[in-house]
């Protein structure tokens, strides 16, 4: 019996078998101890124990919690775009602006797909939303969203920001489970670029952009939204609180190495800080009709 021929007829159907025995390294030094350990007879038995281990795992609850958490905050962000790419807001928008929302609108999907998938049985149902950010009273402060293109990005931009900050929060909370840690930051990587992308529509808009926090840039400086949108600014401001940061490692990161030009926006633009659980249904709570 050829056991590295098996785990490599294995690996054709399943990439991510190594990272189920840990790593590829350990994997074939356990598959190499069999034939010290186990005799000839008893090898297929001692085999199939080692990769019912692998296989026959259920996911941690703390990670099925964490998952059904980023699984709502998709769900949010689905039910955004599946929505404003309807209004008359859209209509107004530049067709290469229309083709990127539709594409994020595709990924937004996707992703919930993808959570759903993963959670199987244990996946929570979709809340109902109400996207003026009233509870369900549709009068909340982003009321009139659907006639404005500029609400609409500016919408787009804190949900983005937002979740890349709080895919960022949990992922250590994925450890323990190498697949749906990879998978998280992959989702987050995609948010990150969903951001600067929306970011680069507004900056070409020129819409509801504070003198002060001109030219909007892809990242996120200090705790500036760039959004001057004062009906809703408490609720945008929840979501850019901390971004101020400038120390990393305890380290202060401005005029690190005797150098000026690191001020404290360019050492606050380094980094994105976390987002909590707690801070992030803070933010989408108005979001969440009764």
């Amino acid at each position: 019996m050829n056991l590295q021929n098996i785990i490599l007829e294995i690996e054709k159907v399943d990439p991510e078998v190594y990272d189920r025995f840990d790593t590829r390294r350990k994997a074939m030094k356990k598959f190499a101890s069999f034939s010290g350990k186990a005799a000839l007879a008893s090898l297929p038995l001692a085999f199939g124990s080692m990769f019912k281990s692998a296989y026959g795992q259920t996911t941690p609850q703390p990670v099925i919690d964490v998952l059904n958490f980023a699984l709502t905050l998709e769900y949010l962000e689905a039910a955004f775009y599946n929505n404003i790419v309807t209004t008359a807001g859209f209509s107004t928008a530049p067709a290469a602006d229309q083709t990127a929302l539709k594409k994020i609108q595709a990924d937004e999907n996707a992703h919930v797909a993808f959570l759903k998938d993963a959670l199987k049985a244990a996946a929570v149902a979709s809340p109902k939303f109400d996207l003026t950010g009233g509870k369900g009273s549709g009068n909340g402060p982003f009321k009139g969203y659907e006639a404005s293109y500029a609400v609409q990005l500016a919408m787009s931009q804190t949900f983005e920001d937002t979740g890349v900050r709080a895919y960022k929060g949990q992922a250590p909370n994925l450890q323990s489970s190498r697949p749906f840690l990879t998978a998280a930051l992959q989702i987050h990587s995609v948010e990150a670029r969903h951001a600067a992308k929306i970011r680069q529509m507004r900056r070409a808009l020129n819409a509801a952009i504070p003198d002060s926090q001109k030219p909007l840039k892809p990242w996120i400086t200090l705790n500036f939204s760039g959004i001057d949108y004062p009906a809703a600014q408490a609720n945008i401001n929840l979501s850019y609180a901390g971004e101020e940061v400038t120390k990393q490692a305890d380290v202060n990161i401005v005029g690190i190495g005797g150098n000026s030009f690191i001020t404290d926006k360019a050492a606050s633009e380094s980094f994105d800080e976390i987002l909590t659980k707690d801070q992030v249904l803070t933010i989408i709570a108005p979001f969440i009709a009764p």
